[in-house]
């Protein structure tokens, strides 16, 4: 399966380089996009859980390392939770 990294911003400004297992990361953010907290989540938790899902069909176990992707954008976005005009943007993506 393809891996592929991408580039996030916060809305404090600091970037975060996170991990897919698929391209399907590319259906749901595009580079340049800023989306607000809440649809970032649903899109990352989507993406992700997909990815982990075609690793399962491939090799017969989910992808732990997507799954702890998920778990350290939403441990993170809790800081984020109490501003309403709180965006996350895509940066870009990297092919491994």
């Amino acid at each position: 399966m393809p891996e592929m990294r991408f580039e996030i911003v916060w809305p404090d400004g600091q970037s975060e380089t996170c991990y897919s297992p698929s391209l399907v990361i590319r259906e749901h953010l595009s580079t340049g996009e800023a989306y607000p907290l809440a649809d970032f989540l649903v899109r990352s938790r989507t993406a992700l859980t997909i990815a982990s899902d075609r690793v399962q069909e491939k090799y017969g176990f989910p992808c732990s390392r997507a799954m702890a992707q998920l778990a350290r954008i939403e441990a993170r976005a809790t800081r984020y939770a109490d501003d309403p005009q709180a965006h996350v943007a895509c940066r870009t993506f990297m092919y491994d």
